[in-house]
């Protein structure tokens, strides 16, 4: 999608970050950490937060981790759009993937998504990633552990497959 600006966040950014991933319905199907947490993660060498606008306004956020890891080898951590099923979050993600093999040398991005939540296999799917299994228990929600549906694209298919 046209019109998005990708920057990297700062910590005046967390508040627009918590607020958006403490939307109604997305602590059971996206998560939300404590400001420390981010600040954390903010500061580390290995995670990067991008925050994505149009015309200036914000309108989500993509927390990659693992960033320039020795293995080659990406992750996304978290994804969250403010206005959700319009085509925003696929969009914001493939610059993030765009920027995630323009400035390091992986050579896999993966994601965790739950089993249940069809409509953000079907963003992934769209822009590129494939399914790859079940890890069954690996995230821990709420006091208990839930299956992951993994999903992973690789450098050779995205310069073919990019939207």
């Amino acid at each position: 999608m046209r019109g998005i600006e990708l920057s990297l966040a700062t910590e005046a950014d967390i508040a627009f970050v918590m607020a958006a991933e403490r939307q109604e319905g997305f602590d059971l199907s996206v998560g939300r950490w404590e400001r420390e947490r981010h600040l954390a993660a903010l500061q580390s060498d290995s995670y990067r937060y991008f925050i994505g606008r149009i015309a200036g306004a914000l309108i989500g956020f993509v927390i990659v981790r693992d960033w320039g890891s020795p293995e080659y080898v990406t992750y996304i951590k978290r994804i969250v759009v403010t206005d959700p099923g319009k085509g925003l979050g696929r969009a914001l993600l493939a610059k993030v993937i765009d920027r995630i093999f323009a400035d390091t040398e992986a050579f896999r991005v993966w994601l965790g998504v739950f089993p249940e939540n069809e409509r953000a296999q079907r963003a992934y799917r769209a822009i590129g990633f494939r399914d790859e299994g079940i890890s069954r228990g690996a995230a821990f929600f709420y006091g208990r552990h839930r299956d992951e549906l993994v999903m992973a694209v690789l450098r050779p298919e995205w310069r073919s497959a990019a939207p």
